[in-house]
């Protein structure tokens, strides 16, 4: 399928000061956008300006949360390049919460070539300091005006890009995380492990409760027990106890972070123990007051590496490493993100180039 490309007549000014960019507030001055009808397929692939969307009141995605989204990154190198992240795990996740959601699934290797061209367009907003790239989030909703339940017969695939700073304001400062023990996110057999609207909606009222309290993030328990340590609500989790690198095992409510894989597979190379098993906040709580958790950090695309300082489970206020980030932390960190921006030999074949 061809790409057609309309330019925008408007060019919006670029952002003045690249370290005050926020996280996803400002948009490039373009989105790719591709429409599907049941019996078609999906066709009329084309970046235009970006702007407003047009959607029927009755559109299903506005009453049933038929959606799914994705996010990933390009990159400024200090040469020049520009470069993705593995787009292709980005996108065989996308079907994978396609498939969950009822959705038809797209061709990987042509909204790998869709992001590269939307970025191509628009490399200008790559932004060029430390700490920003240009955020890509492509995502696909239900368009069909009906209101009988059922999966939609059309459906609008869209993706944006935005030049964003870090997610968290702090940086790399270890943030303070509070474990939710009264609401749930998901349980196995629901929707936790598709990247879909409705997952992050549910978490916003304990979210805004973590907020209230000085806290940055929500860190889940599993749905059915409330016992066992799942992800927090912007990124997959890892714990240091002992010679044990340990994150939540993916047993289908938590989200396969294209970060966390790829954290598992340096640290694996290093050949650090780190494993993926069921980890319960009371087997966290006992080996934190043995002395034994030397680091806790997140991953995600968004944050790279975010070191945790603070963890609340109820009345006990767990603090790691003394605030500041761990060597390990540390040293993923600077793997990743080397390896994204072209500083390091990527040994893994994980970046892909934008001409």
């Amino acid at each position: 399928m061809e790409i057609s490309v309309t330019l925008t007549k408007n060019p919006k000014p670029l952002p003045e000061d690249e370290n005050k960019l926020g996280f996803g507030e400002k948009f490039s001055d373009h989105m790719f956008l591709m429409n599907y009808t049941a019996g078609k397929g999906w066709h009329d692939a084309r970046i235009v300006p970006y702007g407003p969307l047009s959607l029927d009141p009755a559109a299903m995605c506005l009453h049933y949360g038929q959606e799914v989204f994705e996010g990933m990154k390009a990159y400024r190198a200090d040469d020049g390049r520009i470069l993705l992240f593995r787009p292709d795990e980005n996108f065989k996740r996308l079907n994978n919460s396609n498939d969950r959601l009822e959705i038809p699934p797209i061709d990987v290797d042509f909204c790998i070539e869709a992001v590269k061209k939307l970025v191509s367009v628009d490399k200008k907003w790559v932004p060029h300091i430390d700490g920003a790239s240009l955020y890509i989030r492509p995502y696909i909703i239900a368009t069909e005006p009906k209101l009988g339940v059922h999966a939609s017969h059309e459906y609008l695939f869209v993706i944006l890009a935005s030049p964003s700073g870090p997610y968290y304001k702090s940086g790399l400062k270890p943030v303070k995380i509070y474990v939710e023990t009264k609401y749930v996110r998901a349980v196995r057999g629901g929707t936790g492990f598709a990247k879909t609207a409705g997952n992050y909606a549910c978490g916003l009222k304990a979210q805004e409760v973590a907020n209230r309290e000085g806290y940055s993030q929500v860190l889940w328990l599993d749905g059915v027990e409330q016992k066992y340590i799942e992800e927090v609500g912007a990124m997959n989790v890892f714990f240091v106890i002992g010679d044990e690198i340990v994150t939540p095992g993916l047993y289908g409510s938590i989200l396969p972070g294209i970060t966390r894989k790829s954290s598992l597979e340096l640290l694996r190379s290093w050949g650090l123990n780190a494993t993926e098993r069921r980890l319960s906040i009371d087997e966290l709580i006992e080996a934190y007051k043995a002395g034994r958790v030397s680091e806790v950090f997140g991953t995600g695309t968004a944050a790279v590496i975010s070191p945790v300082g603070e963890l609340k489970v109820g009345d006990l206020i767990m603090t790691f490493n003394n605030g500041e980030i761990g060597k390990i932390s540390q040293r993923l960190y600077d793997a990743m993100t080397g390896i994204q921006r072209g500083r390091l030999k990527d040994e893994f074949g994980w970046t892909v180039e934008v001409k």
